[in-house]
């Protein structure tokens, strides 16, 4: 199926409805939604950014992607806006000379993930509360 969405980089503009779609994400982990959204919206969101590592075998750069927000408007879901805007995403890692891109998955989500080529890795990761 050809997606024949605009995909583009949100700029300063985009800001309020960055962070509505970035508050839906957050929400959509929790038992009760924090706030009620307007109809007039972007239809999905990703947002990553770049960390940069002491290079290593494999990986002279250090540089790896990380996916900390995926947003689709509830009704809009399943026609490849996820998809597209992750697409874009990992174009722009890969531009910037990333090797690694991480993400944490929902259930829900696994499956675009892995078509995409993500794999489950066990996780080492701790955590402290401050």
């Amino acid at each position: 199926m050809g997606v024949l969405h605009q995909v583009r980089r949100a700029g300063p503009e985009d800001a309020g409805e960055v962070l509505r779609l970035r508050q839906m994400m957050i929400d959509a982990v929790r038992s009760e939604p924090t706030a009620d959204w307007h109809a007039e919206s972007l239809a999905a969101l990703v947002a990553g950014t770049l960390e940069y590592r002491i290079g290593r075998a494999g990986d002279p750069r250090g540089t790896v992607g990380y996916v900390f927000s995926v947003a689709t408007e509830p009704g809009l879901r399943r026609r490849g806006y996820a998809r597209a805007c992750m697409e874009e995403l990992l174009a722009w890692f890969r531009e910037r000379g990333a090797a690694l891109v991480h993400l944490t998955a929902s259930a829900e989500a696994e499956p675009l993930y892995a078509s995409m080529g993500f794999a489950r890795k066990p996780d080492p990761l701790m955590e402290l509360r401050l």
